[in-house]
């Protein structure tokens, strides 16, 4: 075995959303909202939801059977396991205990790792352990893997736009395409209640919007600055928005990664440095004596600092917005969906290249770190990577749900939402072969789920028109 792992990082990605969603515009027209406000507005084209046969544990149970699966994994070569989530199934019980079922199946009992919650950074604090470990002298030689999952629901009213849902798994080792830049990473944390969900009854959360928003951009602002200080105490040399091919944001909503982005512009410009041209630094100029906290109130600097970065922004930022518009907000998997987006998208030019994470979490916690793009062996090359997701299939697949099944779908979600003592349609047409569902949660609230079988169809339509994804 060796003494240190060299170039730890993600070697193996796989993401899963359910195969039903509702369009942004139809919802728009369904509130009485005015036209545009979800789909310009927020920046969203599509809203996935759970129905009563899918929940944070089937989605995971799916997305790391599909993982060890297409790769080939054997099970046993799991050492650790991180799940990141903030959907509370059980007050006691992680998630992980019944992704356990997987690996006892293979005599596999020997696995390190618990979940980990604080809203959407939970991904990311599982992802450092796993690489923290594999780093570690605590390594064994085996793989880690991390595992974020979500169901993003709000009751009715503006929020409820901003829901989603997935699971996303990834598995980390050394000599990884996707490597981790260990030295670069800034963090920021703090006592807030800008977001939090404090009735253990409801699975809805107590939201401040105006200052989740402020503390976003705060933390955004914070972990830039430590970053850049990283970089340039290791580098010699200061840091800016060119020396990264690729942004990625947590990404509640795409309007928030658009004003993201341009506030690390606007950052550069502070910071004089060398990538904002001189064009953008005259228009610039005025806001220059804002105070930090005028600074986040003024629409006027949002404005123009969107303007200057557009360009960057598209070449930069847009290949990370796929999925985040797609699917909606995935809360801990909502990074790393975007994350998947821009392999998706460029896998075939980012050997080489560096992407620029930003995590937050409400709360808060939040932090922005580094991958470096390597050639990868298959199966843990990039195109290789790309083709096990296949992002643009489970897209094009999905059904769109009418407004009004939606609703009706979230009422029943709401009323079961803690229950216990029933059992779930038996009817598994619109998921993919594989695909994991809740049967029934019994008098003891102990949950049971079944696998749709490899060689079951899914059907075309039911209740719903088939979507096309894009």
């Amino acid at each position: 075995m060796e003494t240190k792992a060299k170039d730890v990082g993600i070697l193996a990605v796989d993401i899963y959303f359910p195969p039903t969603c509702v369009q942004q515009a139809e919802l728009e027209a369904y509130d009485g909202a005015s036209k545009g406000k979800y789909a310009i507005g927020l920046g969203q084209d599509c809203l996935a939801f759970c129905t009563e046969l899918e929940d944070v544990i089937s989605m995971s149970l799916t997305v790391v059977t599909s993982l060890l699966e297409k790769y080939q994994i054997d099970p046993k070569m799991i050492g650790r396991l991180e799940v990141g989530t903030e959907t509370v199934i059980d007050k006691s019980k992680s998630i992980k205990t019944w992704l356990m079922q997987i690996f006892e199946e293979h005599g596999n009992t020997d696995i390190e790792g618990v979940d980990s919650t604080n809203a959407c950074y939970g991904g990311t604090a599982a992802l450092f352990n796993c690489v923290n470990w594999v780093e570690s002298n605590s390594w064994d030689g085996r793989y880690g893997l991390v595992v974020c999952t979500d169901s993003a629901v709000y009751a009715e009213g503006p929020a409820r736009p901003t829901g989603g849902a997935a699971a996303i798994a990834m598995l980390i080792g050394p000599h990884a395409p996707i490597a981790f830049e260990s030295k670069y990473r800034g963090t920021h944390m703090s006592h807030v209640y800008d977001f939090y969900k404090p009735n253990l009854a409801s699975e809805y959360p107590v939201v401040d919007g105006k200052l989740s928003q402020t503390c976003y951009l705060m933390a955004l602002d914070s972990c830039y600055k430590r970053f850049c200080a990283k970089y340039e105490k290791f580098e010699g040399k200061q840091f800016s928005i060119s020396d990264a091919d690729y942004f990625v944001f947590h990404s509640p909503y795409n309007k928030l990664v658009q004003k993201s982005f341009a506030r690390l512009y606007f950052n550069d410009f502070m910071r004089n440095s060398s990538s904002v041209d001189k064009e953008a630094r005259e228009k610039l100029e005025p806001f220059s004596s804002l105070s930090g906290n005028e600074s986040y109130q003024s629409r006027d600097l949002e404005k123009v600092s969107q303007q200057v970065a557009k360009n960057l922004y598209d070449e930069k930022v847009q290949p990370a917005t796929l999925v985040p518009k797609q699917v909606g907000n995935m809360y801990t998997a909502s990074l790393y969906a975007a994350f998947a987006s821009v392999l998706h998208d460029k896998h075939s030019t980012l050997v080489g290249q560096r992407i620029v994470m930003f995590s937050y979490g409400s709360g808060l916690s939040s932090s922005m770190f580094s991958l470096r793009i390597q050639d990868g062996q298959h199966p843990f090359s990039l195109s290789n990577i790309d083709n096990v997701m296949n992002v643009s299939g489970k897209l094009e697949a999905r059904h769109v749900f009418p407004p009004e099944k939606f609703v009706e779908t979230m009422k029943v979600m709401e009323h079961r939402y803690g229950a216990k003592d029933f059992v779930t349609a038996k009817d598994t047409s619109l998921l993919s072969p594989g695909t994991f569902y809740l049967t029934q949660v019994d008098s003891m609230y102990r949950r049971f789920y079944s696998r749709k079988g490899l060689n079951e169809k899914s059907s075309a339509v039911a209740n719903g028109t088939l979507a096309n994804g894009h």
